[in-house]
């Protein structure tokens, strides 16, 4: 159960979002992005302690969803102001709208999550979500599924999410 939970929550948040074109983001408009959470649910975890190459995946991710939403005309606010809160949450996904009370405290238009959840060595989901920080709306939303645990997978499925949700052409 605690595999599907996180993919679950997910999935409905998708079933209510409304795919957000690049046109439709205001260039200019500010994006507080709070990060990208590691779940391991998978035993490997468990057992063996956090991998450095899936760290440094992580860190691979976030440079590649800050690069692309630059290049699309976004400005990505500093967390500098909130990094002590942001720092004391675990994950900044799940944490009944404190995302949006930082995005709130920065001033920003739009808070932006995502989860890379491991269930196992082989099969790995990712998400990210955006929200409008006045609406509370999600304006944006992707889940999906990878099989295979390396840079280049975690990256194609991470650009996947930012062409066909957030930058579609």
């Amino acid at each position: 159960m605690r595999t599907v939970k996180p993919a679950l929550i997910s999935l409905l948040l998708i079933a209510f979002a409304t795919a957000a074109t690049a046109g439709e983001f205001r260039k200019g408009a500010t994006v507080a992005f709070l990060g990208l959470t590691f779940l391991d649910t998978s035993t490997e975890g468990a057992y063996n302690s956090a991998r450095q190459d899936e760290t440094a995946r992580l860190a691979l991710l976030e440079d590649e969803v800050r690069r692309q939403f630059t290049d699309q005309g976004l400005t990505l606010v500093d967390l500098a102001p909130i990094a002590a809160e942001l720092e004391s949450t675990s994950n900044p996904a799940n944490c009944y709208g404190c995302e949006l009370r930082m995005a709130r405290k920065l001033g920003a238009d739009y808070v932006l999550v995502g989860v890379v959840q491991k269930v196992s060595n082989l099969i790995l989901a990712m998400n990210l979500v955006m929200r409008d920080v006045s609406t509370k709306q999600v304006v944006a939303a992707r889940v999906v599924e990878i099989r295979s645990n390396t840079d280049e997978s975690w990256l194609r499925g991470m650009r996947y999410i930012l062409k066909t949700a957030f930058f579609t052409p």
